[in-house]
């Protein structure tokens, strides 16, 4: 009876996590086309607007035209990391989402807070080996870019993630950590901290310094094509909306399946399209400087206010 109970649990997780990366995979394909139609909007024009109607079936076909492309690889790459690096960059993708309590979830990690900080810092090396793998100078660039500018900024993630460790005196994702009680004016420099940060860490404008279109063709993914970039774009996409869904839920007191939480995800989603579209790219040693001289000092400051009002209570 025990066997048999334990093994409907795994069942019904197992069930529950493939159905939540299919349904979250469906909503990269999505964002892709939201993306480029906020961005044309920004640019005054339309946008993609031909298949299907005002363009709703556009990313089936990306997918399709992306999944029949060939994909070449350079003569001397070093093919397992070449290959291997995409499938590592989706499975750590999917491994984030799984960390991720929902009421419909049955099963839930004491330690999800601390898995979730360092799957974040495992991310850089599928960069460094597709960079180094693929033996172009422009993807080797490119990976160091990601190596030094995850390695700063996740200092900055780090004492973001213990002051909301220090706030909720928990590890837990399920016990529903926010700060909504908070006053605004506390909440505001904290939401804005994360929020850029977790911007370098994604790697997204104003600082996609790694994937440069006018500096690195296009970084360390610029050898890549057919499949293995599409891993590469799915990977990077599901992190987008993982993140937007980690700010959501710290910051936004509702369920996750409720209209608010959800136009709340909506919205940063949008507000990370926009400010590509509106903000220019950093210089690569204006970005690093701001992050030592400035972010950090101000990271460290938030987390230090928070924990002496803590032991002040």
């Amino acid at each position: 009876m025990w066997l048999m109970s334990k093994l409907m649990y795994m069942t019904i997780s197992l069930t529950q996590l493939i159905f939540l990366i299919l349904m979250v995979m469906l909503s990269v394909a999505f964002f892709s086309l939201l993306e480029r139609k906020i961005l044309g909007y920004i640019h005054y024009r339309k946008g993609p607007n031909k298949v299907g109607y005002v363009g709703l079936f556009q990313p089936f076909a990306d997918v399709i035209k992306l999944m029949t492309k060939d994909d070449f690889p350079v003569i001397w790459s070093n093919k397992m990391s070449y290959y291997g690096s995409p499938i590592y960059m989706l499975f750590l993708a999917m491994m984030m989402w799984s960390l991720l309590p929902y009421y419909w979830v049955s099963y839930s990690l004491k330690f999800s807070i601390l898995l979730i900080l360092l799957l974040l810092g495992m991310g850089v090396y599928s960069l460094i080996y597709a960079g180094w793998s693929s033996n172009s100078k422009y993807s080797l660039l490119g990976a160091m870019r990601s190596l030094t500018q995850s390695l700063s900024y996740e200092v900055t993630l780090g004492f973001m993630f213990i002051t909301l460790i220090s706030y909720s005196n928990s590890l837990a994702m399920k016990d529903n950590i926010n700060f909504s009680s908070t006053p605004f004016f506390f909440l505001f420099p904290i939401f804005g901290l994360m929020f850029f940060s977790l911007l370098a860490e994604l790697n997204r404008a104003p600082m996609d310094l790694s994937e440069g279109e006018s500096e690195l063709v296009s970084g360390y993914s610029t050898e890549y094509g057919g499949i293995m970039y599409t891993l590469i774009f799915l990977s990077e996409n599901m992190m987008i909306f993982f993140s937007t869904y980690l700010m959501t839920f710290f910051f936004i007191k509702s369920n996750s399946s409720s209209i608010m939480f959800v136009f709340a995800q909506i919205f940063l989603l949008s507000l990370v399209v926009m400010i590509r579209g509106v903000v220019p790219r950093f210089r690569y040693d204006k970005m690093m400087k701001m992050c030592w001289k400035q972010i950090l000092p101000l990271s460290m400051s938030a987390c230090s206010m928070v924990i002496g009002l803590i032991f002040a209570a």
